[in-house]
């Protein structure tokens, strides 16, 4: 058995759960190594104290699951099969307390286990599954840097595409066309690039607004590469900025430095983010800073933790984040630049490398 495994049976034992059951297809990867899209099929790893681990997949995909899972006792269905039916066979019946993803479980589904295996109670496990998940590995780090390379390299061919009268929704298609030829399995969200006015909106849509001299132009971008993603923004300015627009910029990477310089074992996410803030505060900019300062990295391109001001959890090494600072003003524009950064035993290292300061094209 795997030590990921291992793991999640000793939070078993600590919880007092007699079963649980992972129903999270990015879940049962990460505990079985079998990677699948089961769509509206069931997909189930169970962990009880009665036998040893099953993962029960449908039928079609029983030959990759028995290539690929950790786990051996697999379990098949048919789409004219209840897989709730073979979660009770599983278990022999019993009875006990069982623990399910609530946040990934829909009401249907978790109705279902309700009325086929006689629980005593149900808790969550999404908690010990997070726990697990925010300390990346070795081996983690180095697939994350791998993503973190591709979108750079994503990034700088696709600024050799921007030309006065191109579209915003051009150089996404741009981009997610060489996302697929540089070898990435996909975009980790939707690619986004932004120019001029939608530039003061922090999650704005791209669409056929055409770039145009003095304008700045944002993007927003990551991949999937091994079941992991990247992430990240660079601003740049078309033709000669306004000198507010350069000045909001320059604010904006003090953030970001100082942010990064926060980063250390035994902080919490929340200083970090003050830290940033206080450099927009001081520029007269906090109220344009509308959002957190970034979020966790790693199979999600958004997972845990939050980065925000409130959050007293404190930084452990392995932990991979964003840090993202913005500033977004009506009639001038926005500026948003964000790095993929890890907590070592002693600091931090930024995973991205794409220079920051403020380039001019055209």
């Amino acid at each position: 058995m795997n030590e990921r495994l291992q793991s999640l049976q000793q939070s078993m034992n600590t919880h007092g759960w007699d079963h649980v059951l992972v129903t999270d297809p990015k879940h049962v990867y990460y505990l079985t190594g079998f990677a699948s899209d089961p769509h509206e099929r069931f997909l189930g790893l169970l962990l009880s104290t009665v036998n040893e681990p099953v993962l029960i997949v449908p039928a079609l995909d029983a030959d990759a699951a028995g290539a690929a899972s950790t786990v051996k006792n697999i379990v098949t269905h048919q789409d004219t099969e209840n897989p709730y039916l073979l979660l009770k066979r599983q278990i022999q019946g019993a009875a006990g307390t069982w623990a399910v993803e609530k946040e990934q479980l829909t009401v249907s589904r978790y109705e279902q286990l309700q009325q086929h295996v006689n629980a005593d109670r149900i808790d969550d496990v999404g908690v010990v599954l997070r726990e697990l998940r925010i300390r990346k590995s070795a081996d983690e780090v180095k697939i994350i840097k791998h993503a973190v390379r591709l979108v750079e390299e994503v990034l700088t061919q696709g600024l050799a595409q921007v030309k006065i009268g191109v579209s915003e929704i051009e150089l996404v298609a741009e981009l997610e066309y060489l996302m697929k030829k540089l070898g990435a399995d996909a975009p980790s969200f939707a690619t986004m690039v932004l120019s001029g006015p939608n530039t003061a909106l922090p999650h704005g849509v791209p669409g056929t607004r055409r770039i145009q001299a003095g304008d700045l132009l944002m993007f927003d971008l990551g991949v999937y590469a091994g079941g992991y993603a990247s992430d990240i923004t660079r601003t740049f300015a078309v033709g000669e900025p306004k000198p507010e627009a350069v000045h909001v910029y320059e604010t904006v990477l003090a953030a970001n430095l100082a942010g990064i310089k926060a980063v250390k074992p035994g902080v919490t996410y929340g200083s970090i983010d003050r830290a940033a803030r206080k450099v927009i505060d001081d520029a007269g900019y906090g109220h344009a800073f509308v959002h957190r300062l970034g979020h966790g990295l790693g199979m999600d391109v958004h997972e845990y933790p939050s980065i925000h001001g409130m959050n007293q959890e404190l930084l452990r090494p392995g932990a991979v984040f964003t840090i993202e600072p913005g500033v977004y003003l009506q009639g001038v524009g926005g500026v948003r630049i964000e790095d993929d950064v890890i907590v070592t035993e002693n600091g931090v290292e930024v995973l991205t490398s794409f220079p920051k300061e403020l380039t001019i094209i055209g």
